[in-house]
């Protein structure tokens, strides 16, 4: 058997921290290393237990879950923890600031358990947790602030069938709906995802859906 995918929750409410941690901590492939209630807490105990998946409230005091997020996942952290944001606040802004401080995946607090658990197993194995339609209402509203000034860059190191799927990752499209697009299969589209990926080294497609907008490759 496969070790248990090791999890921090940081919650500054006490009932619905131990609530993450029951469920948590029920299943047999994962097991709570540590809890803590404020975003530096968070980020000590998470620099120093190493867990694969930090599961991340965001408004906290002392520090708050966004800055905790940037400071364990951002540009530049040489060893990033990879933060599961769950928050009862189902605000545009916080999902766009979460993503941006290098979260891997956003949940809502009234999610079924059942969708908490597939997203910590989800992030676990690197891959990011976004929903589709939640990727396209956020690129609708925060397009602009990430768009170049001029036209679309050059010299990207990609196929112009790699390009064709990285834009359709950009707009929000899920692999199946990608793979209905283009029609291929399913299994085709992921490894073009994980080529645009390699190449352009990022870290999932949260991060392909930034570059594209950044590269004016989507309008």
């Amino acid at each position: 058997m496969s070790a248990p995918t090791r999890v921090l929750v940081s919650d500054d409410q006490v009932l619905i921290r131990t609530g993450l941690t029951t469920i948590i901590d029920a299943q047999p492939d994962m097991e709570v290393v540590g809890e803590c209630g404020d975003g530096q807490a968070a980020v000590e105990l998470a620099e120093r237990l190493r867990p694969d998946v930090v599961v991340m409230d965001v408004r906290m005091p002392v520090l708050d879950g966004i800055e905790a997020t940037r400071r364990l996942a951002g540009a530049g952290v040489a060893d990033p923890v990879k933060v599961l944001v769950v928050t009862t606040f189902n605000l545009d802004e916080y999902v766009y600031e979460a993503l941006r401080a290098g979260a891997s995946g956003f949940l809502l607090k009234d999610a079924p358990p059942s969708q908490l658990l597939h997203g910590i197993r989800t992030v676990a194995t690197g891959a990011a947790l976004l929903d589709p339609e939640v990727t396209r209402r956020l690129v609708g509203t925060y397009a602009a602030r990430i768009r170049p000034a001029g036209g679309a860059a050059r010299d990207i190191p990609l196929t112009p069938r790699e390009l064709e799927v990285l834009c359709l990752v950009a707009e929000g499209l899920s692999n199946s709906e990608i793979a209905a697009r283009l029609v291929i299969s399913q299994e085709t589209v992921k490894t073009f995802v994980s080529r645009i990926l390699t190449k352009l080294d990022l870290r999932d497609r949260v991060q392909a859906v930034v570059y594209a907008y950044r590269h004016g490759l989507v309008t």
